[in-house]
């Protein structure tokens, strides 16, 4: 019988294997002897133990540990007596679970040794998968070398083989067929392909080939380019038409540029010299033919402000003489519709002399057609040469300076030429605006090719219209009026004229202000009101020296105000002399009707301002107020009547007449009115002749009857 408590035996019996029943003494045993690390054990655990709730009653229930020890012990013991009774119960159980255990383990290890081999055979397999990889990899960069081997060498033959069809398409295709530009395309990179790989054997075979190619299609496209050149020499040839069609064509001009310099230097000298003539040539024509249109009668120098008027001559001259009396002209101080030009016409068609060979022009509009014209041809010239002979900026410039210069210069001098003779202020003023206005244009445009050409202008034209106003602020200067003929108090003809000529001069000065203008036409001003003064004198009376001034300053200021605004500083001046001369002439204008009435009010009102309230020390005539009452009632209205057809008679404009009439009536109702408060007050409200005035309302009454005589 197996002695349960022998482990040794049990286990011999059971054949539990490596199953551990170990004896509790076994184990105090082999605790003790692990020394220190088991006693820190121990400490921790009794640590534990004494923070145990049911240990901690315990210790305060005053319990004895080692009793209460010694119960837990015998408890345990005889759970461990019950579970080993229960384990011996089912021990059968437990060694047929261990077989099996040992059958599966068995299983498991052939199991293992079968995985074994499959993983020494998958390691063989693997070695092999990587030698593959390695070898498909090796292939791979193999092929990628051949592959860009072959793109290299490929493109290398492309680049350097010259095919037949090229050789034929070059010498055999004419120059404007597009076969023979896209030959040329390709030449070109062959030629550039050839000089970057010169080092090459490949390229020196076929240099020789590619030279002669070059130098074929050299010769080819100068003789096409200098032909298209030699045609700007045909009559009536289209130039734009021309420059569009090189244009088409301007990768053969940057052919020769890199493959052939000297070849395109030649074209370019040939195209300026070529050019520059033809556009010398049209222009000198075109303007030799243009001035013909001009009208015949032109201002000379002898038409100033300030020369005596003939018209009534040549009236007369006409009159005998079987030639037309009456032809269109360009007036000489009249601004008329002339500023049309830079308002409305500065980009109308050109004048063609064909067209217009019935017609007449002032100089101004010969002008802008030859400048508009110019404008037009450099806009097209200059964008043609930038593009055709790829240059910019400075480059550009220079090319378009050898062009133009000599046709620039002709129309300098042209207008030099002209403007030495040209007496017309208004037709000069016209021109500098005209360049100044084109000058606009142009930068508008970009173009800032003709900046040196129309400075050049103006420094003609302007010194030009400063000596022509010169010339007439000269010649009313030194106008004597007592050698004019017909002077008359009806506005004289250099009235009229300065007051068209400022008008217009004003109208042309607004669009670009020129601060010389304002001084010259102020200068010019004070000649006119000198000269007025100095014409006035020559009148005995005073009356016919007020209506001559009255006339003139009228008319300068209706003329002026025209064009000019009536706050400007010239029209105020003269609407000042014109105020002053109005009055003083509606003074001069009464005296001869009420001279009496007005002295006596103007000398008695100051007696009676120092005399005081009862008028002490002021004399009464009493016949001579009875005489001035009785005048007053008996001719005032034959007066009014007299001032009335003098001032129709004397005025020429009908809107100045009523006014001077108003005013003159107006104040002889106001010393009428001044009369009878003198007549009113101490010591002459009693005089017996108040009672026969009449009253100050009648008058009025009148007065209003004349109202709209003008």
């Amino acid at each position: 019988m197996v002695d349960l408590l022998n482990p040794s035996e049990l286990d011999v019996a059971l054949d539990l294997g490596n199953l551990d029943l170990t004896s509790r003494d076994e184990m105090i045993e082999e605790l003790t002897n692990r020394d220190g690390v088991i006693l820190d054990i121990v400490n921790g655990h009794i640590r534990e133990n004494l923070e145990d709730e049911l240990v901690q009653e315990a210790l305060k229930t005053g319990v004895d540990l080692r009793h209460y020890s010694q119960e837990i012990e015998r408890e345990l013991a005889a759970v461990e007596a019950a579970s080993i009774t229960d384990y011996i119960g089912e021990s059968k159980k437990i060694a047929q679970l261990h077989k099996e255990m040992k059958q599966c383990d068995a299983i498991l290890e052939q199991m293992e040794n079968m995985l074994g081999t499959f993983q020494a055979d998958l390691g063989s397999i693997s070695h092999e998968i990587q030698s593959l990889q390695e070898k498909s990899l090796e292939m791979s960069v193999k092929l990628g070398n051949r592959k860009h081997l072959k793109t290299k060498l490929s493109g290398f033959l492309d680049s350097i083989v010259v095919s037949p069809k090229l050789v034929e398409t070059i010498v055999n295709t004419p120059v404007v067929d597009l076969p023979f530009t896209d030959a040329l395309h390709e030449l070109d990179k062959k030629l550039q392909f050839a000089e970057a790989e010169q080092h090459t054997l490949a390229s020196n075979d076929v240099s020789d080939v590619l030279d002669k190619l070059k130098t074929k299609a050299v010769l080819k496209i100068r003789l096409f380019i200098l032909e298209k050149v030699q045609e700007y020499k045909k009559p009536m040839s289209n130039y734009q038409v021309l420059q569009e069609t090189l244009l088409k064509y301007k990768y053969y001009y940057e052919f020769l540029l890199t493959h052939s310099p000297t070849t395109a230097a030649e074209i370019r000298v040939e195209y300026v010299d070529t050019v520059s003539k033809v556009y010398f040539s049209y222009f000198k024509t075109y303007q030799s033919r243009l001035i013909k249109l001009e009208f015949e009668e032109v201002p000379t120098k002898a038409d100033v402000m300030g020369a005596e008027d003939e018209s009534r001559r040549s009236l007369q001259l006409s009159m005998f003489s079987s030639s037309k009396s009456i032809r269109s002209r360009s007036t000489v101080f009249t601004l008329g519709n002339r500023d049309d030009l830079i308002n409305n016409q500065l980009e109308w068609p050109v004048i063609i002399p064909v067209h217009s060979a019935d017609k007449r022009f002032p100089y101004e509009a010969l002008f802008r057609s030859v400048q508009f014209s110019l404008i037009d041809n450099v806009c097209a010239e200059y964008g043609f040469l930038a593009h055709f002979f790829r240059v910019r900026g400075e480059k550009a410039q220079i090319l378009f300076t050898n062009v133009m210069e000599r046709t620039l210069s002709l129309l300098t001098k042209s207008v030099e030429s002209y403007m030495e003779k040209c007496y017309d202020c208004i037709g000069i003023m016209l021109c500098a605006h005209i360049t100044m206005h084109y000058h606009e244009l142009m930068k508008k445009r970009g173009f800032g090719a003709l900046v040196g050409f129309h400075n050049a202008l103006l420094q003609i034209l302007w010194p030009r219209f400063t000596f022509v106003l010169s010339q007439n602020i000269h010649s009313i200067r030194e106008t004597d009026p007592s050698k004019l003929t017909e002077l008359d108090t009806r506005p004289h003809f250099i009235t009229r004229r300065f007051g068209e000529f400022y008008s217009a001069i004003h109208t042309l000065n607004d669009k670009f202000p020129n601060d010389q203008t304002v001084r010259s036409m102020t200068l010019l001003q004070v000649e006119v009101e000198n000269v007025i003064l100095r014409m006035a004198a020559e009148f005995g009376a005073r009356q016919d020296q007020l209506v001559f001034l009255i006339n003139n300053y009228d008319l300068m200021l209706s003329v002026m105000q025209s064009r000019a605004t009536d706050t400007s500083k010239e029209v105020l001046s003269i609407q000042d002399l014109l105020n002053k001369r109005i009055n003083e002439y509606v003074d001069e204008v009464l005296l001869p009707h009420f001279g009496g009435m007005i002295s006596f009010v103007k000398d008695n009102e100051k007696k009676l301002e120092t005399a005081g309230s009862n008028g002490a020390g002021v004399k009464v005539n009493e016949s001579y107020i009875n005489q001035l009452v009785r005048g007053f009632n008996q001719d005032h209205k034959k007066s009014i009547d007299s001032i009335n057809s003098d001032v129709m008679r004397r005025f020429t404009n009908f809107n100045n007449g009523t006014v001077i009439l108003q005013s003159a009536l107006t104040k002889m109702i106001q010393y009428y009115s001044r009369f009878h408060k003198v007549l009113s007050q101490p010591p002459f409200k009693t005089l017996p002749c108040r009672m026969d005035m009449i009253n100050v309302h009648h008058v009025m009454v009148e007065v209003k009857k004349y109202k709209n005589q003008f």
